[in-house]
């Protein structure tokens, strides 16, 4: 394994310059440097209270609408106020230096897509988009309510069959959406490089990728300040954030490409 973070860099560009296909994983690591608290750091105000994992179910949502809509909307107005950090543009810029790249990512914030990345994944859906609690009908994001302020929030009602509309995101006990899972698997299984930022490899079934990966032939590099669950299993550590290590390392792929 490599570790150290000259050497890192560098044996992380030579790998991605010869992947003919790349995969990036992202967590919440990689939104935190935009200043997006992870999940269960995300209570402030009246949601200082509340234990998040006691939101984000449906079983709650049925019981109280207005908390678990307000919640999410809340949450909401933090993602818009938040920028794609150097780490994100860095990811745009590597999808010009490697012939394929795709981006997985566990995070509901759209930052990767507002970065410009065009091939994204969202295991966990996002907070940009609304389908109804019964039979998941879409509903326009733009009409959904954005409170001003931290507050309970009463939910819309779908057009379509009247029932009360939800963020499009994985709640705790519900399966991830099929197609977007079954395509990570595949690029998983078919990448060879990937890079895993800002993941702590808790999370299942994401942290199944990165094994995949490894097990099919790849060469996995970890991107993260601190060590993970993942670790063990990856060729390559670059220790660092997201948005300082990223851009290092196009910087370093660049410099090679032209040499």
């Amino acid at each position: 394994m490599v570790k150290q973070d000259g050497a890192a860099i560098q044996a992380a560009a030579r790998a991605l310059r010869a992947a003919p296909r790349v995969l990036v994983a992202t967590g919440a690591g990689m939104s935190q440097d935009s200043g997006i608290p992870t999940f269960r750091d995300a209570a402030g105000g009246l949601w200082a209270r509340y234990d998040p994992e006691e939101l984000a179910t449906e079983a709650a949502f049925r019981r109280h609408p207005a908390r678990v809509f307000g919640w999410y909307a809340w949450r909401r107005r933090l993602v818009r106020a938040a920028a794609p950090h150097a780490g994100y543009h860095a990811l745009v810029a590597l999808e010009g230096l490697v012939p394929e790249l795709a981006i997985v990512t566990q995070n509901v914030d759209g930052l990767h897509t507002r970065a410009g990345s065009r091939r994204v994944l969202e295991l966990h859906g996002s907070l940009e988009r609304f389908s109804c609690l019964d039979a998941r009908h879409p509903f326009p994001a733009d009409r959904a309510p954005e409170p001003a302020a931290d507050t309970e929030c009463e939910p819309p009602r779908c057009e379509r069959c009247g029932a009360p509309v939800r963020p499009d995101v994985v709640w705790f006990g519900e399966m991830l959406p099929e197609q977007v899972t079954a395509e990570a698997w595949a690029l998983a299984a078919s990448c060879r490089a990937m890079l895993v930022v800002g993941t702590s490899g808790l999370v299942q079934p994401a942290a199944q990728l990165p094994l995949i990966a490894r097990e099919a032939g790849a060469t996995v590099i970890e991107v993260n300040p601190d060590p993970t669950e993942l670790s063990d299993a990856a060729h390559i550590v670059c220790r660092g954030r997201a948005g300082a290590v990223l851009p290092a390392l196009v910087a370093a792929l660049t410099q090679g490409a032209t040499q």
